[in-house]
C-alpha cells in the first residue's frame, strides 16, 4: 500500500480490515442477536403482565419505544465496537504500520469513519426494524400496537437506526483521543449509565432543566413517536447528537494528527 493513496482506495483497505477483525465482526453479531433477543424478551415481559398494569400506565404505554428497547444494550454494543476500531490498533501497535502506509492522517480517519457509518447504519436499522416488528408481534391481540404507516412510528425506528450510528461515531472518536481501549470503554459507558444515575440524584429543578441534554435523553427523545415530558422534540434531539459527535470527532481527528503514533 503506498502513502499517496486516494480516499477510495484506503476506505477499500479499512473496510477489508473491518469485516476481517474478529472483534468487529463478533461484536457485530452479538449487537444483532442480543438486541433483538433483549427486545423481545422486553415485549413479552408486557404482554404478560398487561393485565395486572394500572389503568395510568396502560393509558402512558408507549408500544414504540418499548419494542425498541433492546437499544439498551445496543448502545453499549456500538459505543465497544467504535471504540476498538481505533484503539485495537494501538494496542497491537499496528497502527504504525498503517500510517506508513497512509501517512496522511486525516485521509486515514476519514476512510476508517466511513466503514464504520455505512457498516452501522445498515446493521442498525436491520435490527431497530426486526426489533421493532417481533415487538408489534408479541404485543398483537393483548397490548395495543403501532404501524410503520404513522409517519411518527416511521421515524421513530429511522432515528433509533441513526442513534446508534451516532454513538458509534462518539465511541470512535473517544478512541481517537483517549487510545486506550478499556478508559474509551469507560468513559462511554460513564456518559451514558453514569451520569444519569447522577442526575437522578439532583434536585429536581436541575434534572428537568439539563437532563434533557444527556445523550440517553436525546436518544429516548429520537425513539419515542411522542416528545416525552421535559425531553426536547426528536428533531431537536437528533440536531443535538450530531453537534456532540461533530465536536467529539473533530478534537479527536486534530489530536490524531498532532500527536505521535
Amino acid at each position: 500500500m503506498s502513502n499517496d493513496q486516494n480516499l477510495l482506495d484506503v476506505t477499500k483497505s479499512e473496510w477489508i480490515k473491518f469485516r476481517s477483525v474478529r472483534s468487529s465482526v463478533m461484536g457485530v453479531v452479538v449487537f444483532f442477536v442480543l438486541t433483538l433477543g433483549l427486545g423481545g424478551l422486553i415485549s413479552w415481559a408486557v404482554r404478560s403482565h398487561w393485565s395486572t398494569t394500572s389503568g395510568i400506565d396502560k393509558l402512558t404505554f408507549d408500544p414504540v419505544s418499548t419494542s425498541l428497547a433492546g437499544t439498551l444494550f445496543a448502545q453499549f454494543a456500538v459505543g465497544v465496537i467504535g471504540v476498538l476500531f481505533i484503539t485495537s490498533e494501538y494496542s497491537s501497535g499496528s497502527i504504525r504500520t498503517t500510517l506508513a502506509a497512509v501517512s496522511n492522517r486525516a485521509r486515514l480517519v476519514s476512510a476508517k469513519l466511513v466503514v464504520l457509518i455505512l457498516s452501522i447504519i445498515v446493521v442498525s436499522e436491520l435490527v431497530c426494524f426486526a426489533t421493532f416488528l417481533v415487538g408489534q408481534a408479541v404485543f398483537k391481540g393483548v397490548v395495543p400496537t403501532a404501524s410503520l404507516g404513522n409517519a411518527d412510528v416511521l421515524r421513530s425506528v429511522v432515528f433509533a437506526g441513526v442513534y446508534l450510528t451516532l454513538l458509534t461515531i462518539i465511541g470512535f472518536s473517544l478512541g481517537l483521543i483517549v487510545r486506550h481501549s478499556a478508559a474509551c470503554i469507560s468513559i462511554f459507558v460513564t456518559i451514558l449509565l453514569i451520569v444519569p444515575i447522577i442526575f437522578a440524584f439532583l434536585p429536581t429543578s436541575w434534572q428537568n432543566s439539563y437532563e434533557k441534554y444527556l445523550p440517553s435523553e436525546l436518544g429516548r427523545a429520537m425513539m419515542s413517536p411522542f416528545a416525552p415530558t421535559n425531553d426536547l422534540g426528536a428533531w431537536n434531539a437528533i440536531l443535538l447528537l450530531v453537534i456532540y459527535a461533530v465536536v467529539i470527532f473533530g478534537v479527536g481527528l486534530t489530536m490524531m494528527i498532532r500527536r505521535d503514533a
